[in-house]
């Protein structure tokens, strides 16, 4: 492994502590404040900032690409029109000169509902593809040639997470590879298609748990999926652009 290599790791290892470290900062803040345990454990759903960590990380290596400070929008200034709805509020949004350039969502799940809230991601990430990619077909990012999205996915890696899932089939069977497929598995094969039929240029998936998660510790179930390619991508896109400039 290069040099190169193990410092992006290390960095990635940071993201993965801060979004374990916040996590277990704001459930335990929400269930003193509460009382209840029940809701310092939705607090770990509901709060914000625990994927700050990869946002940062991600804003910093576009800009160490040559980007200039002005172009990436982290915080603030995060709205981009859609076409079936007003406006959508991403995660991460390169613009440069009037052109929109790359676009990220980060996104996390943990136990223990990880049925209800896989169909959930599922049927969000489809909606937020199909809608930019309507609003970009209708001239809403003009005069922009086709922009970068990407889709970056942590998940707690437990018993709950890694166990195969039976299916429903009262009328159709599933399609093979959702066969006794977990929900980890079924996430990889959600950005693996995701990727295949290009309603994402970059997809992301990890898996951490939350004891070593602490220490930064994570695993990349696909090398396809793992976050050197993820950022190779859309570093890639931007590199290309500058060279037009």
């Amino acid at each position: 492994m290069g040099s190169g290599q193990e410092n992006l790791n290390k960095r990635v290892e940071d993201a993965v502590r801060h979004f374990w470290t916040t996590r277990r900062r704001q459930s335990r803040e929400q269930g003193q404040a509460s009382g209840r345990k029940d809701q310092g454990a939705r607090s770990a759903v509901t709060g914000g900032a625990q994927m700050d960590g990869f946002v940062t990380l991600m804003r910093e290596l576009l800009l160490e690409s040559g980007l200039p400070e002005s172009t990436v929008f982290q915080e603030k200034k995060l709205e981009l029109p859609g076409y079936f709805r007003p406006e959508k509020r991403w995660d991460l949004l390169v613009v440069v000169e009037g052109q929109l350039l790359a676009t990220i969502e980060f996104k996390s799940q943990v136990g223990p509902s990880f049925g209800n809230n896989f169909n959930n991601r599922t049927e969000e990430t489809l909606g937020n593809a199909t809608d930019l990619w309507a609003a970009y077909r209708e001239g809403a990012f003009r005069p922009s040639l086709r922009p970068w999205l990407g889709y970056l996915m942590l998940l707690e890696e437990a018993a709950e997470s890694l166990r195969p899932v039976g299916v429903q089939e009262p009328h159709f069977k599933v399609f093979d590879e959702f066969r006794d497929a977990s929900y980890a598995a079924r996430y990889e094969i959600l950005l693996t298609k995701l990727l295949r039929e290009r309603l994402y240029d970059g997809a992301c998936l990890l898996l951490s748990n939350r004891v070593e998660g602490i220490r930064g510790k994570f695993k990349e179930p696909s090398k396809e999926l793992g976050f050197q390619s993820f950022a190779a991508s859309i570093l890639a896109h931007a590199i290309a652009f500058l060279k037009t400039r």
